[in-house]
């Protein structure tokens, strides 16, 4: 029960700005704990947000309130995973033989690739927010939303190898296996009899997991903490799209 209280915990300090000041001991254990807590440290954020869209709905036109939202999302997540899709569209970008890329990746300087991913990216997660919205759906729905974004990522851990035995995302691999993966997607589940269009959203991120995966194991052989990032940040967008399709076009 102690790894899995620090390994919740440890989710929490990487993966929002939320105030956790106890310090967390770095263990297998408490690393496989935090990976299995990633949906519901997102599920936490989803609610966080579906609060203040819920309190705020009468009182802001929807374009203020979907430029608040989103800020708070950005603010809650601390950018750590804009930062993530920046590096790897700098990399990606400069069409740069392998260890090019990599070097470009770990360069602190932001690039004209990133900045354009990173304004594309805000961009098209406001419109599908706000046209979200506007159809009439409930603002609980980014709770799933950013739940499967981190729990896509589990499964990119686990699923694809890191492409240099260094880094984050080496060493959470080291504790991780399908077993960890399958205890992430257990508080998913009840969605599926709650909610019809879970059903969707989880076929959409296991499209998404597959694709990117294939792809980044093909760039750069492997993962590292960015591309990780850059998953949750895609995979949020992915899902967002779906979710406003469903919504929109088939009843939720």
């Amino acid at each position: 029960m102690k790894d899995a209280t620090f390994g919740a915990l440890l989710a929490i300090q990487f993966l929002t700005r939320l105030p956790v000041t106890l310090a967390c001991p770095w263990t297998p254990a408490t690393r496989r704990w935090a990976a299995r807590a990633y949906p519901l440290v997102g599920a936490l954020v989803g609610a966080i947000l579906a609060i203040a869209g819920t309190l705020l709905a009468g009182l802001l036109p929807p374009p203020l309130l979907t430029l608040l939202l989103l800020s708070l999302w950005v603010a809650l997540t601390g950018g750590l995973h804009l930062d993530g899709l920046m590096d790897l569209a700098d990399a990606l970008g400069s069409n740069a033989p392998l260890e090019k890329r990599w070097a470009i990746m770990k360069d602190p300087q932001v690039g004209s690739f990133g900045m354009l991913a990173l304004v594309f990216q805000l961009a098209w997660k406001a419109a599908l927010l706000w046209a979200l919205l506007a159809a009439g759906a409930s603002p609980w729905w980014l709770a799933p939303v950013i739940a499967l974004g981190r729990l896509g990522a589990v499964g990119l851990l686990v699923a694809v190898p890191a492409a240099r035995p260094e880094g984050l995302a080496h060493a959470w691999q080291q504790s991780l296996g399908v077993r960890d993966l399958a205890l992430a997607s257990l508080p998913m589940l009840p969605g599926l009899f709650i909610a019809p269009g879970m059903a969707w959203l989880l076929a959409g991120l296991a499209v998404f997991i597959i694709i990117y995966g294939r792809a980044v194991r093909r760039a750069f052989g492997g993962i590292n903490g960015d591309i990780v990032g850059a998953a949750i940040e895609g995979g949020e967008l992915w899902l967002l799209l779906i979710a406003w399709s469903v919504w929109s076009f088939v009843t939720i």
